[in-house]
């Protein structure tokens, strides 16, 4: 196949309806909320194209992505996944241009995948001039101190990309970058990670000089509000809500109390309780609102 025909049909690929590919997964849609769907990575929305992964804080746009997503793909094992599952008619349309979405789906087993977590990092490349549109949607909407998104700019930690989003960096124990939080400035709120992001090997962090104790939150933005609140506390944003984040017991040989500050809601509760009944010693600490931000932007 030639560059223009393959590229031709990974375009096709991309645009395969996203809830077909949660069909095929056996995703369940939630009763309550028809753009939310059930699935084994967790409750994902889908907006058109895009979708959002709440329990990972991850999010992309098109099929591929999508299947890469739910299946551990790397990107060539997520087309050839479409492929096979939409069946052989279905792909030979495809080929052809004339898909016209995936009810020939079916059920049978992808290739062999690639974990995730042995994608490639791709950082965003700043882009100077965007952003001052993300700072003030930072300070503006989000109400986050402006002296303190400074000193994240200027060491490096938050930055803004070309479609004006948010970069808030993930760095390991030695100050290297290994992945990287994305919040959308625009008028949809959007989230997501850098592709290749190891969220087991670093963290997004405000770490003052002598902490006094540790709290975990569901967000870079959550750890920010947390810290307005808190700034004697190391405030670690677990990039989604997760029971056990690989370098938690670092923290935990320091001695420091260590706080779950994860959301005040169902799923907030139930992953914080997970954390708890692995790491007994874990104390539950409940933003007074939904979250953190919530409760920052909350009228005095």
């Amino acid at each position: 196949m030639n560059t223009l025909a393959s590229r031709e049909r990974t375009d096709r690929l991309r645009a395969i309806p996203l809830t077909d590919i949660l069909r095929a997964i056996d995703a369940r849609p939630d009763p309550h909320d028809p753009v939310k769907w059930h699935t084994p990575r967790g409750v994902i929305s889908v907006n058109g194209a895009k979708f959002f992964n709440w329990n990972e804080a991850a999010g992309g746009g098109g099929a591929i992505d999508l299947a890469m997503h739910l299946k551990g793909l790397c990107f060539k094992e997520a087309i050839a996944w479409l492929l096979s599952a939409c069946g052989p008619a279905c792909a030979a349309s495809i080929a052809a241009g004339t898909h016209a979405g995936a009810r020939g789906f079916s059920s049978r087993p992808p290739p062999p995948s690639i974990a995730a977590s042995q994608q490639r990092l791709v950082l965003p490349a700043p882009v100077a001039n965007a952003l001052s549109i993300a700072l003030r949607y930072l300070a503006e909407q989000r109400r986050l101190p402006r002296r303190r998104l400074l000193s994240l700019v200027a060491s490096g930690d938050l930055y803004a990309d070309r479609h004006r989003n948010a970069v808030f960096l993930l760095r390991n124990e030695h100050g290297e970058p290994v992945g990287a939080e994305l919040r959308g400035t625009g008028n949809e709120t959007w989230r997501g990670m850098a592709p290749g992001s190891r969220k087991d090997n670093g963290y997004f962090a405000l770490n003052p000089p002598c902490p006094q104790a540790i709290v975990l939150c569901e967000s870079a933005i959550d750890a920010i509000s947390c810290h307005t609140h808190y700034p004697e506390r190391l405030c670690i944003s677990t990039a989604g809500a997760r029971a056990d984040p690989a370098w938690l017991p670092t923290f935990l040989a320091r001695g420091l109390t260590i706080y779950c500050g994860f959301d005040n809601d169902d799923t907030g509760e139930r992953i914080a309780q997970a954390l708890i009944n692995r790491y007994p010693v874990v104390r539950r600490l409940r933003p007074p609102c939904h979250d953190w931000n919530d409760t920052l932007r909350a009228p005095a």
